[in-house]
């Protein structure tokens, strides 16, 4: 895997760009979507100064080398990271699942604090809900109402967003992570995990009840996926993989186990791999059932036959576009539903190959979108600094680089550092509260 090496690389003279969200590890979908966005913004912008404000800086630094800059936001002064934002050309806000109850008007804040500070503001295929929490419903519509640009990756985000009382307009694209390239997971590794070469492989995804799966029952879901997991393994002859997208999954896939009667046809994955490692995996699976919005992603990605079990809107909303079964829940008592789903799949899978690819041809162009949305903001946001005469920093994407180090000073003079607080706080109001708001189809190995 790559590392950041241990200098500061050189700096560069495009713009200051910031990147906020739930990044630094928790999560591989968030991780996936850090490494898309800092893609896509390198591909719109080769000269940019990419900062990433990360709620675990080492992490980030160690694993996403095309960051230049890795400021922490939880844990620290809170000058530490307003600092930062005046010497922002645009801060991009996401993507991924972080506008929901107890979480929003953490992110928002920051956002608001960039507002104040005159930084442009760009909201990158987020996903909203569930919003029930008053404070965070107002965080929303006050705060997105004055962002210049709102994209949502998925219908029922933008429906929250309406509900919650945002009057503007909103462009839903999709997934960032649905760019995302797939890396080897070599034989070697395979050994390493213990999974036998040649065997038909199962993806199995679980995770924890939480904010966005509280109606889940632990028990009735865990017998469910075991009922799941004995069937695929009787009816194809395979091997089950539990694939943990957060550290919580490991404890819920072992509960699974151990409700199988069959638990040693089942393995979890347990090494620290990429989610460019995470994908190139799955084209080893023959199958793949899963709770996890990413893990679902991933499959349909590789072509992998997959059954979403949508315990949130937003897993519902990915089913019903990848035109896979929409099923209503991960109920017990729907065990008999689910295991004719899963029969059904496999089955019909060689026919619908085709349609798979078409659909998910037409969500990776949709992902696109927001890219290009991102880039026609930052060329009116260079266009508006060039036209009025206010020194700009950007040099054209075809460009040589400079023969000197330049200095690298955001628009103020005073561009921000990863060294801590610089001084006193910006002035300005601040926001309520006293913290800074494609692979193709593989075959089937039948």
């Amino acid at each position: 895997m790559n590392l950041r090496p241990s200098h500061p690389p050189p700096a560069r003279r495009g713009p200051r760009i910031g990147v906020l969200g739930s990044y630094g590890g928790f999560n591989t979908g968030d991780e996936a979507i850090l490494t898309c966005v800092l893609s896509c913004l390198r591909a719109r912008r080769p000269h940019a100064h990419l900062v990433v404000l990360s709620r675990n800086a080492e992490h980030t630094r160690t694993h996403h080398p095309d960051a230049d800059e890795v400021v922490p936001w939880e844990g620290v002064s809170r000058n530490h990271v307003l600092d930062v934002l005046p010497g922002l050309d645009l801060l991009v806000l996401g993507g991924g699942g972080i506008l929901y109850d107890g979480e929003a008007r953490r992110y928002l804040r920051l956002v608001r604090a960039a507002q104040i500070r005159q930084v442009p503001t760009f909201a990158y295929a987020v996903g909203a809900g569930p919003l029930i929490d008053a404070e965070d419903r107002d965080a929303v519509r006050t705060v997105l109402a004055e962002m210049d640009d709102v994209v949502v990756r998925d219908e029922e985000s933008r429906l929250v967003l309406e509900e919650v009382g945002l009057e503007r307009e909103v462009q839903v694209t999709a997934d960032p992570a649905l760019l995302l390239a797939p890396e080897p997971f070599t034989e070697a590794m395979m050994r390493d995990e213990g999974i036998p070469s040649g065997a038909r492989l199962v993806g199995m995804s679980v995770r924890e009840p939480g904010r966005a799966a509280e109606k889940l029952d632990e028990g009735d879901y865990h017998a469910l996926l075991a009922d799941v997991a004995d069937f695929l393994v009787r009816r194809l002859d395979a091997r089950v993989v539990f694939l943990p997208m957060e550290r919580h999954d490991v404890r819920h896939a072992h509960a699974v186990l151990s409700h199988m009667t069959a638990p040693d046809q089942g393995r979890i994955l347990h090494g620290d791999y990429s989610p460019g490692q995470v994908l190139g995996f799955m084209r080893h699976l023959d199958v793949a059932v899963g709770m996890r919005l990413h893990f679902v992603i991933f499959a349909a990605l590789t072509g992998v036959p997959v059954l979403p079990l949508p315990y949130s809107g937003k897993v519902f909303d990915f089913a019903r576009r990848l035109g896979a079964p929409a099923l209503v829940g991960v109920a017990r008592e729907q065990a008999g539903l689910l295991l004719a789903e899963v029969d059904r799949l496999w089955d019909e899978y060689p026919q619908r190959r085709e349609e798979l690819r078409t659909r998910m041809g037409e969500l990776s162009a949709s992902a696109r979108e927001t890219c290009e949305r991102c880039g026609s903001l930052l060329d009116e946001i260079g266009a508006a600094r060039g036209s009025d005469g206010t020194a700009t920093n950007e040099v054209p994407d075809d460009a040589e680089p400079p023969d000197e180090r330049p200095t690298d000073e955001g628009p103020t003079g005073d561009g921000p550092t990863d060294e801590g607080p610089t001084g006193d706080r910006p002035p300005g109001g601040e926001p309520a509260g006293d913290r800074p708001y494609p692979v193709g189809p593989r075959p089937l190995n039948a």
